[in-house]
């Protein structure tokens, strides 16, 4: 099969799964998934499951990305904030929504190579930043859009603060080895908070700071020093 005819099927079982915004099928038909996927795992990358890419980190399936997006309601007029790049497959999505996408990533290496992918994919409108998610990017809020690819057991207060009325922030939130809820969070014009569970999920932790030291030990299939796994 080819990619393009694996590419068509996916899109197909999203539909299946619910996902219906155009915009954000449109998205993931534009973004080669394969670019985002090491070489052991290209024959999988339009299979509707997570792939490790190095770091003991995963790439998120596409169904867990469409839903999400999906979940943001972004559109170009918009600045959006994720936390968690990568490797850097839901920021491409994003960008193809957004004017402008800002994202953080805890690993270095990580937030290295996505910005490479990037760069040779042509999408100008991302920037990149090595640091600590809880505390957001202060220096850009507020933000019309935040998403956040790993679970913290409570909301983290910093970023709500740093979302624009209107604004909408989506992530998943539990602890570890239990359900957690995906949540969607709307801040209204007068900064009233409403939230809307959007189904049960599971994702690693989100861990505060940044690691000082990082062991160079590679993983088959995968490049760069193991670490946490974002899901």
């Amino acid at each position: 099969m080819t990619v393009e005819a694996r590419k068509i099927r996916l899109v197909m079982e999203l539909r299946r799964t619910g996902i219906n915004d155009t915009h954000v099928l449109s998205a993931i038909e534009r973004i080669p998934r394969e670019a985002f996927v090491p070489q052991a795992f290209q024959d999988q990358a339009y299979e509707n499951r997570a792939l490790p890419i190095g770091f003991g980190q995963t790439l998120s399936q596409p169904g867990v990305v469409a839903n999400m997006t999906q979940a943001l309601k972004a559109d170009r007029r918009l600045k959006v904030l994720e936390i968690g790049t990568g490797s850097g497959y839901q920021a491409a999505i994003l960008s193809r929504l957004c004017r402008r996408l800002y994202t953080i990533e805890r690993y270095r290496d990580l937030s290295r190579d996505a910005e490479a992918r990037f760069h040779e994919l042509r999408l100008h409108n991302i920037t990149t930043r090595v640091g600590d998610g809880h505390k957001g990017w202060p220096e850009q809020a507020p933000f019309s859009r935040i998403v956040v690819t790993a679970a913290a057991n409570e909301v983290p207060g910093t970023l709500v603060d740093q979302l624009s009325p209107g604004g909408i922030l989506v992530l998943p939130v539990g602890q570890t080895g239990r359900e957690q809820i995906l949540l969607r969070l709307t801040r209204g014009e007068d900064g009233e908070i409403f939230e809307e569970h959007l189904g049960g999920v599971r994702f690693v932790p989100l861990v505060a700071g940044v690691p000082a030291v990082v062991e160079l030990r590679r993983v088959a299939g995968g490049a760069g020093p193991q670490g946490r796994t974002l899901a």
